[in-house]
């Protein structure tokens, strides 16, 4: 998925359209040397949205606002590096920030809805290396947008993560809140009767964006009505129910395709199965040849698996498990064919085998790659103790990424090398409530996938966040399961790790500042 950010495009063009100049205006009219290479520098703004958490009265959500260290600049304490946005002078900068505020929900007609009682101020971080927390508890509860400036940009992000107990959306759901953008792929949806899924839209900016939804069944386009050109109001989310924009027959996997033809949205999926359970749907990453799919839960009672194919090629998949022995091609099946324009999907029983692993897909023929987007449904559990987890296909992490609210008990990291095996750097941040970080250097062998659950602080009170950094080798991808059991419902969600893209590349500018004749 892209990272729109419009401040670094403008700082980065400025700072071209400045060596360009100075390349020109050489005292001795001789050729000015060529620019620098480009250097990467820390990002000064960071923006993320969450959506509405729940409609339930009985929703207990927390969210975890976190900020790595290394990211670069100054103590946010003596004043922040001047974030986009800031208003701080040469003498005196702008103090870094990380905050998020309620944004107003409304309906697709632009109505508002319903709302309870005053939600209390979101998480706010204060100084890198430690997570905070918030409460917001029940229907209430708000779809929040925010930025990061600074010191506290590189690497900000936010956890949300709710509990309900009992009802229709009974289960744990978790995300990683999302950077705006323009547009999102989600496999693994669904409209048939047993299922509520909602696309919330979130827009963070000052501006209405107007969006785009896009809905593909087994057969290809499912006809739609009130799907172009949604309104969607400057600091607002609107919730979107899948089954009502189309009258074709309820499908049990669907691939939705987001985009905003004005403006930019958080995006993603909420579901709720009246007999597995919920949680969300993340954006799946952009269509690839190549798809990774990590970490399937060694107990999974039940993995399907769904992909689509956006270009005009069909595309035939191998399928492949990375297990922490080796990569192995399962045996209830080794393939699968996805025409162009439709959703396939297949289901994988039996398929971890008591081990953690993740699902590899990649071409047939090395000769005919055709991009696609893929995400798996996991669940845990039997009869009417089940719940339910959704695994997008993910990217490498090229530098740094970071997943917050993990628990001392519940929590598993799991990190496959599909090619060459790699040497990768995990952090356990200190506690919410206090903890010393720990830091472990985890070899990777090539083809496996190796699954951490005593990654802890020292002395952990409350929630930690990890952080998963290269250090050599080949490509890594990552995801954390946190499980939180209640009542016998082996209740779980499973968040990737996305590259936090925490630096960017800026142009180094070089000109001759001497005084011409």
């Amino acid at each position: 998925m892209k990272r729109t950010t419009l401040s670094l495009i403008a700082g980065a063009t400025a700072l071209a359209a400045v060596t360009g100049f100075a390349s020109l205006t050489t005292p001795d009219g001789a050729a000015a040397p060529r620019a620098k290479a480009p250097t990467r520098l820390p990002v000064e703004r960071a923006g993320l949205a969450c959506p509405l958490p729940s409609t339930s009265e009985l929703a207990e959500t927390l969210y975890t606002s976190y900020t790595p260290l290394g990211g670069g600049g100054t103590d946010p304490a003596k004043g922040g590096s001047g974030g986009t946005g800031g208003s701080g002078t040469a003498d005196k900068p702008a103090a870094a920030t990380a905050q998020l505020r309620p944004a107003a929900s409304t309906t697709t007609s632009g109505g508002a809805t319903k709302g309870g009682k005053k939600p209390k101020a979101p998480a706010t971080v204060t100084a890198p290396g430690k997570p905070v927390t918030a409460e917001a508890n029940g229907p209430a509860a708000p779809a929040l947008t925010g930025a990061a400036t600074g010191t506290l940009a590189p690497g900000w992000t936010v956890q949300q993560t709710t509990v309900v107990p009992a009802g229709g959306a009974r289960g744990l759901l978790g995300l990683s809140c999302g950077a705006p953008d323009t547009d999102f792929w989600f496999p693994a949806a669904s409209t048939a009767k047993e299922r509520q899924d909602y696309v919330h839209l979130t827009n963070p900016d000052d501006t209405a964006a107007v969006a785009d939804i896009e809905l593909y069944g087994p057969e290809g386009v499912l006809k739609s009505q009130f799907t172009e050109g949604i309104p969607v109001p400057a600091r607002s989310t609107v919730p979107v129910l899948l089954s009502t924009l189309t009258g074709e027959a309820a499908q049990q996997s669907v691939t939705v395709h987001v985009t905003t033809r004005s403006g930019r949205v958080g995006a993603a999926i909420g579901s709720a199965d009246e007999k597995l359970g919920s949680d969300w749907l993340a954006a799946s990453a952009d269509p690839a040849s190549t798809a990774v799919l990590p970490g399937i839960p060694a107990d999974a009672t039940s993995v399907r698996l769904v992909a689509f194919v956006p270009g005009e090629d069909d595309a035939d998949l191998k399928i492949q498990l990375v297990t922490q022995s080796g990569t192995i091609v399962p045996a209830s099946a080794r393939s699968l064919h996805v025409k162009s324009g439709m959703t396939a999907a297949i289901d994988l029983p039996d398929l971890t085998r008591g081990e953690v692993g993740s699902l590899m897909l990649s071409p047939s023929d090395p000769k005919k790659a055709t991009p696609v987007v893929a995400a798996l449904r996991v669940v845990r559990g039997k009869g009417d103790d089940t719940e339910v987890a959704f695994v997008p296909a993910t990217g490498a992490i090229s530098a740094r990424a970071t997943i917050a609210d993990n628990r001392a008990k519940g929590t598993t990291l799991a990190l496959t090398a599909v090619g060459a095996a790699a040497q990768v750097k995990v952090t356990a941040s200190a506690g919410s409530g206090g903890g010393t970080p720990v830091t472990k250097t985890v070899t990777v062998k090539a083809g496996t996938t190796t699954a951490l659950t005593d990654l802890v602080p020292a002395g952990l009170k409350g929630s930690y966040a990890l952080t998963v950094e290269p250090v050599s080798g080949g490509k890594v991808y990552a995801a954390r399961t946190l499980a939180v059991p209640l009542d016998g419902t082996p209740m779980f969600t499973v968040q990737t790790f996305v590259d936090d893209r925490g630096t960017v590349e800026v142009p180094s500018a070089r000109q001759d500042l001497g005084v011409l004749d």
